[in-house]
């Protein structure tokens, strides 16, 4: 039997933009139907995903569900809009997300020592000193800011362009496109600027970043990216700049919104504020609960290959599967008081990254920034607190918090 109205909200991106509404719907799928045969209007029908337990079962099987070739949520319409402008081309990107082995696992490698703790650590001086910049900017403004618009988007933007070895004078030009890529259904967002035209200004800009790494290389992700080779041959132009996008687009994205969904999670949990504060060194604790608590990645999807059978329905081949990791991180079998913001749960084996071989591949270095943003803020914020209504991002795909009008007081 179809539940219309459910099925439509599951996709509606205004759903995700109000954050109770979005777990309230989740709750009732984990309680009621974890495993939910979903035909929203406009849109390809798929099997929406909601228990920890499934999404684990899923995820560890990446033969079986594979990426390709639907890898989110976009409607009937768009998707012929993408083929159109791509000259048939079901995505408008190919990277990590998009790929399944052997692929995967050849792309994944390129740049895969630059994410890893050891690499990391000799990039932690530049973190802390930006981090120090964002908190000198807070400061310097007043006592009364919108946190999000005013600084969390800057912080991991300038981390992301520090490791690419791109130009801080291109700063405004990427954060417009960041923006417009991951505004999602939200008009505040895109101000007229759609999916398409924000993946093609990523590519004419990095079209020309490949092309003076190949001749002027240096020590940076970009040069990595840009002279790489694939089974012997250089990588293929489209799977260059499909690199740079997903690291420059996702790697500002989603830590934006995990430190920002994080603040707000400290001012509305004050004593979970003082005591990070008093206790500094639990704050990598507190960075992995903002990333659970927050969920930056609302969705991926994955394709059966073969018949499969969970929790009694048998999900087809070539079914589609929307995996919700909100709704997985909020799971009350998984979680003990999964509601609560706990800043050192342990153990804290959230979805907030992904799971398995598709897990984030940035995942250390977001938990770097994460970290050190929060040890530079709390020592310097005696106080900080909401100065109106926060607003998040309708979007179904990847977002948190579009607005976080705070007051404060700094020393």
């Amino acid at each position: 039997m179809l539940d219309r109205p459910l099925d439509n909200a599951i996709a509606d991106h205004k759903t995700y933009g109000s954050v109770d509404a979005q777990h309230r719907l989740f709750a009732g799928l984990r309680r009621d139907d974890p495993v939910h045969w979903t035909q929203p209007d406009g849109y390809r029908p798929f099997w929406t995903i909601s228990k920890y337990a499934d999404i684990v079962e899923i995820e560890r099987q990446a033969d079986r569900f594979i990426n390709q070739p639907r890898t989110k949520l976009l409607s009937i319409d768009f998707e012929s809009k993408v083929k159109e402008a791509m000259s048939g081309k079901p995505m408008l990107v190919r990277t990590l997300p998009q790929m399944d082995n052997p692929d995967h696992s050849k792309y994944q490698k390129l740049t895969h020592a630059w994410f890893q703790p050891r690499h990391i650590r000799t990039l932690s001086e530049r973190m802390e000193a930006l981090a120090k910049e964002s908190v000198d900017r807070l400061c310097a403004i007043g006592g009364e800011c919108d946190f999000y618009n005013d600084i969390a988007i800057y912080y991991p933007l300038r981390v992301v362009m520090t490791i690419l070895g791109l130009s801080p004078e291109d700063e405004a030009r990427l954060l417009k496109i960041t923006q417009a890529y991951f505004g999602g259904g939200d008009p505040e967002m895109q101000k007229g600027n759609d999916l398409i035209d924000a993946t093609m200004a990523y590519i004419d800009y990095f079209k020309d970043v490949a092309k003076e790494r190949r001749q002027n290389p240096k020590d940076d992700v970009a040069t990595v990216i840009a002279t790489s080779e694939i089974d012997g041959k250089p990588i293929g132009d489209f799977e260059a700049y499909s690199y740079y996008v997903a690291l420059a687009s996702a790697g500002h994205d989603t830590t934006s919104a995990t430190i920002a969904g994080g603040l707000l999670a400290l001012i509305e949990n004050p004593a979970a504020m003082a005591r990070l504060q008093k206790e500094p060194d639990l704050i990598p604790d507190a960075a992995e609960e903002m990333v659970r608590w927050v969920s930056p990645v609302k969705h991926f999807f994955r394709t059966a290959v073969a018949d499969y059978e969970i929790r009694g329905k048998t999900i087809k081949a070539g079914d589609s599967i929307f995996i919700s990791y909100p709704s997985g991180n909020r799971d009350e079998e998984a979680f003990d008081r999964p509601f609560e913001f706990i800043p050192d749960r342990s153990p804290n084996r959230h979805l907030g990254y992904g799971y398995g071989i598709h897990a984030c591949i940035g995942r250390h270095l977001a938990k770097a920034e994460i970290v050190a943003f929060f040890r530079e803020l709390l020592k310097r914020i005696d106080r900080i607190e909401l100065a109106g209504s926060p607003a998040w991002t309708e979007t179904s795909f990847l977002g948190g918090v579009k607005r976080l009008p705070v007051r404060y007081r700094a020393h």
